[in-house]
């Protein structure tokens, strides 16, 4: 199975712990690409359309490159820390330019693994877990799962074995 992991952070913190364990966990079966949206150039959508009558976007940046991942992969890993009660702008920016090919992501295989600075019933998690609902019911995604973590120092999330045992597992189940 492919599986592309979308890692919505810019740093080398908690997301990325939280990924490697994913990983850890995965089966060497699977082909796995970890695509870092901080490190392409992505162009904001701007909304235009021309995309429904291209077959991919217009913009001349990394944007069709990576969707053409996304579309080919089998399952897709959003992963974010919380920004403002929300994900982050780079998840959201490569969502936001998934548009130009939407529909070949239905049905698709999803997770979401979000890590914040604070205790996760926080609103923040449900609001992100709403919005991935409303993807996911749209794109008629099959939900895998959507996973919470408190993480606010740096390596806080490495030290929560039970945290790491459940992202090995959840890989484990894939």
């Amino acid at each position: 199975m492919k599986i592309v992991i979308i890692n919505g952070s810019a740093r080398n913190g908690n997301t990325l712990t939280a990924i490697n364990a994913f990983i850890k966990g995965v089966s060497e079966e699977n082909e796995i690409e970890i695509i870092q949206p901080d490190k392409l150039h992505i162009s904001p959508c701007k909304g235009c359309g021309v995309c429904q009558c291209h077959k991919g976007c217009v913009a001349q940046d990394d944007t069709n490159p990576t969707i053409d991942k996304i579309a080919a992969a089998d399952m897709i890993v959003f992963a974010t820390p919380v920004y403002w009660w929300g994900i982050s702008a780079q998840l959201k920016l490569v969502i936001d330019k998934c548009y130009c090919r939407g529909m070949q992501l239905k049905g698709k295989k999803t997770g979401v693994i979000v890590v914040g600075g604070s205790p996760v019933e926080n609103i923040q998690y449900e609001l992100i877990r709403k919005q991935f609902e409303c993807m996911g019911n749209y794109l008629s995604w099959d939900m895998q799962f959507q996973k919470s973590y408190y993480a606010n120092a740096r390596d806080e999330l490495e030290k929560d074995a039970a945290a790491m045992k459940e992202l090995e597992e959840l890989g484990e189940r894939v």
